[in-house]
């Protein structure tokens, strides 16, 4: 289901506009809504959840994708975490499908999807790594980068199963929005690939947006 957000852009209490291949590491308190947009289109916001206040706490793609009967998010997707507790919920969205399976690519995952040689490539690990080593503040390590969500990225499921990585089905300024249910601490690496079809071999920018609680 699609569904368009009423808040004005001129409202919101942060943007930041985030290359492809750079990350964007923020706090999204309770009740405040914030909103991912695919600025040019068919691009891919690998994104991390934290309790910002317990980051031991973060999302789990298993819990959410059984609590909701679907493997992938959309209007009234409730994320759950590693708890059982519900960190946000999908309230507005104009593509109408993200990945829960995929997960962030990474050097090694590169030479097995693509070729040897790519594995010099930078990947969406390597972002994670890097905003964790420079906001080392939180505490957390590369063993806290666990399940991530693909917003905007298409990975249908095949007939037998499996996973392909397909041409993306969102467009330049779609976006998906959603409330924080708890404090949060979000990680989006803007994925740097050039070997996915989901973004047409072409990373792009996106930008974030946060509105005030009860915006």
């Amino acid at each position: 289901m699609l569904k368009e957000s009423t808040l004005a852009v001129a409202a919101a209490l942060h943007r930041a506009v985030v290359p492809a291949g750079d990350y964007w590491l923020h706090e999204v308190k309770t009740g405040q809504t914030f909103r991912i947009v695919d600025v040019d289109g068919n691009q891919a916001a690998d994104t991390l959840f934290y309790n910002a206040g317990d980051p031991f706490e973060r999302y789990s793609a298993t819990d959410t994708i059984r609590a909701q009967a679907n493997v992938y998010l959309g209007v009234g997707s409730k994320l759950l975490s590693t708890d059982g507790n519900v960190m946000a919920t999908i309230t507005a969205d104009t593509v109408g499908r993200h990945d829960t399976l995929g997960g962030a690519c990474a050097t090694e995952s590169n030479t097995v999807r693509y070729a040897l040689e790519k594995k010099t490539m930078h990947a969406c690990r390597d972002s994670y790594l890097l905003a964790l080593a420079e906001h080392d503040h939180f505490g957390l390590t590369k063993r806290d980068i666990g399940h991530n969500i693909n917003f905007f990225m298409n990975v249908p499921i095949t007939e037998d199963g499996g996973l392909t990585f397909a041409d993306g089905v969102s467009g330049p300024g779609k976006y998906v929005e959603m409330v924080a249910a708890m404090d949060l601490l979000v990680l989006i690496s803007n994925c740097p690939q050039l070997n996915n079809p989901c973004n047409a071999y072409n990373p792009t920018p996106i930008e974030l947006l946060i509105w005030g609680e009860g915006a």
